[in-house]
């Protein structure tokens, strides 16, 4: 079973288990039942957290006005998410990407680093920012831009922290748009940026 599949089910098992009990207080979310383009079961992107699935619909009231929420699952971190219906695309969810953007990200990664200058600081802020954007593109821009070879000792402890969190994020979208493990997406966005270092060289 490849990391395709063990993500689906691994979400899958989990459905119930992270819904409310009260049949009054939760929409499973049939096949069929959309909401704002979202329906359960729906593999999603979350800016801050990456991949996740949503497991059911829920009715909750807050401060006597009743509100619906997708419950979202991640399953790397073990973490379940509320995400108010209406305000699930302004917060920046979306569907997984389709093979034209991930074809866009992949040309990203075969280009030239962009050489950036100033504070590092207000550089990792930057970095922060667009792995935090759920945008692939900008993440694959992080990833080209801090990537170093094994054997380079220079690369700062915060530059390697934002590299794995850029990698992790898109290796997860990867992996599962292209049916393959985490690891062969990890090596395979990795080659892509190998190559053109070594065409520079």
């Amino acid at each position: 079973m490849n990391f395709y599949n063990q993500t689906r089910s691994s979400y899958s098992n989990r459905t119930h288990s992270a819904s409310v009990t009260s049949a009054d207080k939760t929409n499973e979310g049939e096949d069929g039942e959309t909401r704002f383009g979202f329906r359960a079961t729906d593999l999603i992107v979350y800016p801050a957290h990456g991949v996740g699935q949503i497991v059911a619909i829920e009715e909750q009231t807050v401060a006597g006005a009743c509100l619906e929420f997708f419950v979202v699952y991640f399953a790397k971190s073990k973490m379940t998410l509320r995400v108010p219906t209406r305000k699930a695309a302004n917060a920046g969810m979306r569907r997984l990407s389709d093979p034209v953007s991930i074809e866009h990200m992949r040309r990203i990664l075969g280009q030239a680093p962009h050489k950036a200058r100033g504070n590092w600081s207000r550089l990792a802020q930057e970095y922060e920012s667009k792995i935090n954007s759920g945008n692939i593109v900008a993440i694959a821009e992080v990833m080209r831009d801090l990537y170093r070879p094994a054997v380079n000792s220079e690369q700062s402890y915060s530059e390697r922290q934002l590299y794995a969190a850029a990698v992790e994020r898109l290796s997860g979208e990867v992996a599962l748009v292209s049916g393959v493990t985490e690891e062969e997406a990890v090596k395979e966005l990795e080659s892509l940026i190998i190559a053109e270092v070594r065409r520079s060289a």
